[in-house]
């Protein structure tokens, strides 16, 4: 619901709906890699993984909620300039910044999901 209200409303393109917008992809993500093989296995009542199995959703977890840790400590960033540089947030997070930092909190998830699997 906030992801299509967000991408649809030309209002809501402000980098603090853009950042809530990554950070909703990525908790539909985490909530996507670990519930289907849980119910699964509820269902089918069995509790075996193959490693490869284990091994991806662990990269996944670690990606998605490392990327997420570093995309609230970005959104912690453009609420600090909003209050406290409300003249200045135009010049400081412009559109291009907002994606400069979107990406690199999506990178350091990636490699901190390398770095642990």
């Amino acid at each position: 619901l906030i992801i299509t209200t967000i991408a649809s409303d030309q209002h809501l393109h402000t980098p603090m709906y853009f950042f809530l917008l990554n950070l909703a992809l990525l908790d539909l993500g985490s909530i996507s890699i670990t519930v289907p093989k849980s119910m699964a296995n509820s269902l089918l009542d069995t509790r075996v993984i193959s490693f490869a199995g284990c091994a991806a959703q662990v990269f996944f977890v670690c990606f998605l909620f490392g990327a997420e840790y570093s995309l609230l400590t970005i959104m912690s960033y453009d609420r600090y300039v909003a209050i406290c540089k409300p003249l200045h947030y135009g010049t400081l997070l412009g559109s291009r910044a907002c994606v400069h930092m979107a990406a690199v909190a999506w990178a350091t998830g990636f490699l901190n999901a390398l770095l642990h699997t």
